[in-house]
C-alpha cells in the first residue's frame, strides 16, 4: 500500500501566490522563460529556469545555472515571498478548467514505493533530462514541483476532502492568464491528517500521470543521499518526493499530436496510397479532421485533411500497448512508411499538445512539406491498465490539462 505523508511545505504568502505560481519548467522554452521572468520578478521560473537570470550564452546545464536556482529559492525565502509551515500538513490543490474541477491532495510519496511499484510508471525516461533534474533537486535541496499522481479514490475520501473545503477558507484562490483557476486549502488538524494518511495507505497504488523525469530524478537523489548517510532511518525528508494525488476519474487527458517534417521521399499520392493498406481513408478537403473515436486519426498533407479509420486487424489480438492509437500510428505509418523508428530521438518528428489548434498543425506541416497527425486521446483506463501490467507506453502518449503550477508548494530535503 502506498505512503502519502504530510510535510512542512515552503509556500508563497496568500498575497504573492498568484505572482509566484508558474507553468512547469518543461512547457516553456528558454526565450519564453526569460520573457516571463523579466515581466515578473516573483515568478517561480526564476528557480525552475534560473538561466533566465544569467547571460543568454550560458549553457543550460552549466553548474552556475543550478547554483543560481538555489540562490533564487533561498532569496525568495529570505524576502518572505516564500514561508515554511511550522508543522507537517496536507494541502488541497484544486484546479478548474472550462467548468471542470479536479481536486487533489499534496503530500510526499515514498521513494521505496516508487522502487517497489506501488507508484506505477507508464513511460520511459531520458538520461539527459533525468540528469538535469537530478542536479536541480540536489543543488536546490528541494523538490520544487509536485509529481502529478492519480489513484482510484473511494467515495469516502472524496467526501472527506469536500467537507474540509466547505468548512474552511482557501488560503489562495486565483485565476491565471489562461483562464485556469487554482485554489489551495491547508489541512493542519492532527486528527484529519491522521485520517487522510490512513485513507491513502488503504489505496492499492498510485499512478504517475505526468512528471516521470522529475519522479525518477527525485528518487535517484534520495538514493544518493542514503549512500551518503548510511545511518539513515527512513524518516528523513530525502526518502520522500512531493506529489499531488488526484482521483483518476477527475482527470482530463488531451491528445498528443504528431508532425513529421517530410514524407520520407514519397509523393503525396504514394504516401496516401501507403496508408490505404492499414486504414480506410476519406479525404475531407477544406475541413480540419479532429478524430472522434478510438482507432481513428486525422492526417493533413499537401493542403488536404484526411480521416483515417484503422482496420480491425491493425489492433485486434494485440496487447494493451499494441491497441493504443499511438502504437498503431507508429507501427503502421511512422515506422514503415515515414522511416521514423525511434520517435524519442528522431529529429524529423515533433509533438504538439492537444490544446493546440489543428490549423496550426497544418501550417507547420505546410512549411516543411511534411504531414500532421491529429490523435484521439489516450484514456485513463488505458494508462492504468498498462501501468498495472508493468508495461510502457510509446513516448508522448498523453497530455494532461490543466497543467499544475510550480511554486505553490516546495518540499525541502533537509529541514
Amino acid at each position: 500500500m502506498p505512503v502519502l505523508r504530510p510535510f512542512k511545505a515552503v509556500r508563497p504568502t496568500a498575497e504573492k501566490a498568484a505572482a509566484v505560481a508558474a507553468l512547469p519548467y518543461d512547457v516553456v522554452n528558454r526565450a519564453q522563460a526569460r520573457a516571463i521572468g523579466e515581466a515578473n520578478p516573483d515568478s517561480f521560473l526564476h528557480v525552475d529556469r534560473a538561466e533566465m537570470d544569467l547571460d543568454p550564452e550560458v549553457d543550460l546545464y552549466a553548474p552556475c545555472v543550478y547554483e543560481k536556482a538555489r540562490e533564487n529559492l533561498r532569496d525568495m525565502m529570505k524576502k518572505g515571498i516564500l514561508v515554511q509551515d511550522d508543522k507537517k500538513c496536507y494541502y488541497i490543490y484544486e484546479l478548474e478548467r472550462k467548468g471542470k474541477v479536479q481536486t487533489g491532495i499534496v503530500g510526499c510519496a515514498s521513494i521505496d514505493d516508487y522502487l517497489s511499484g506501488a507508484v506505477r510508471r507508464h513511460e520511459l525516461t531520458r538520461e539527459e533530462k533525468e540528469q538535469d533534474r537530478i542536479r536541480h533537486v540536489d543543488t536546490c535541496d528541494a523538490n520544487t514541483g509536485p509529481i502529478y499522481l492519480a489513484a482510484a479514490w473511494p467515495a469516502s475520501l472524496k467526501e472527506r476532502v469536500a467537507q474540509w473545503k466547505q468548512s474552511h477558507d482557501a488560503y489562495c484562490d486565483f485565476v491565471c492568464d489562461d483562464g485556469i483557476a487554482h485554489r489551495v486549502w491547508v489541512i493542519d488538524d492532527d486528527e484529519e491528517i491522521a485520517g487522510l494518511e490512513a485513507a491513502f495507505g488503504d489505496l492499492p497504488c498510485f499512478y504517475i500521470a505526468d512528471g516521470h523525469h522529475r519522479a525518477a530524478s527525485a528518487v535517484k537523489v534520495g538514493l544518493a543521499r542514503r549512500e551518503a548517510h548510511p545511518g539513515y532511518d527512513g524518516t528523513e525528508e530525502f526518502n520522500y518526493f512531493m506529489s499531488v494525488v488526484f482521483p483518476a476519474d477527475e482527470l482530463t487527458i488531451l491528445a498528443y499530436h504528431r508532425i513529421v517534417r517530410d514524407l520520407n521521399g514519397l509523393s503525396t499520392q504514394a504516401f496516401i496510397g501507403a496508408l490505404r493498406f492499414s486504414f480506410e481513408v476519406m479525404a475531407l478537403p477544406g475541413f480540419p479532421c479532429k478524430p472522434e473515436a478510438k482507432h481513428s486519426f486525422g492526417v493533413y498533407v499537401d493542403g488536404c485533411w484526411y480521416h483515417l479509420a484503422a482496420y480491425p486487424d491493425t489492433y485486434e489480438n494485440k496487447d494493451v500497448v499494441g491497441q493504443l492509437d499511438v502504437s498503431i500510428l507508429q507501427d503502421k505509418v511512422l515506422g514503415p512508411v515515414l522511416g521514423i523508428h525511434d520517435p524519442r530521438t528522431d529529429e524529423r518528428i515533433s509533438f504538439v499538445g492537444g490544446n493546440s489548434r489543428l490549423a496550426d498543425l497544418a501550417d507547420t506541416a505546410d512549411r516543411t512539406g511534411g504531414a500532421a497527425f491529429a490523435m484521439y486521446p489516450t484514456s485513463m483506463d488505458e494508462l492504468m491498465g498498462i501501468a498495472d501490467e508493468g508495461k510502457l507506453m510509446p513516448p508522448k502518449s498523453t497530455w494532461f490539462e490543466p497543467k499544475l503550477r510550480s511554486g505553490l508548494f516546495i518540499h525541502l530535503l533537509s529541514e
